[in-house]
């Protein structure tokens, strides 16, 4: 599930809902990419990110993949 919340030119920012046994496969954005973990948490590149915990994600960078066991609620935002 995703909920939009800002998308005004070159930023968006939504809720992103993953469902518990969640997987991403590896991929990449043409704009930076940040994470704040509001419930939950995922695992990616061998780290663990829970509750309260930031994730930034540079543009045009490959990142995942992702999991999460248990599912998560993530405030994403994209700019450029």
């Amino acid at each position: 599930m995703t909920k939009v919340l800002r998308n005004e030119g070159e930023v968006r920012s939504f809720l992103l809902k993953l469902p518990a046994g969640f997987h991403m496969d590896p991929h990449t954005h043409t704009t930076n990419e940040q994470h704040f973990i509001l419930e939950g948490g995922y695992e990616t590149g061998g780290w663990k990110f829970g509750p309260g915990t930031y994730h930034f994600l540079p543009a045009h960078r490959t990142h995942g993949p992702y999991t999460s066991e248990n599912g998560a609620v993530v405030l994403v935002i994209w700019e450029n």
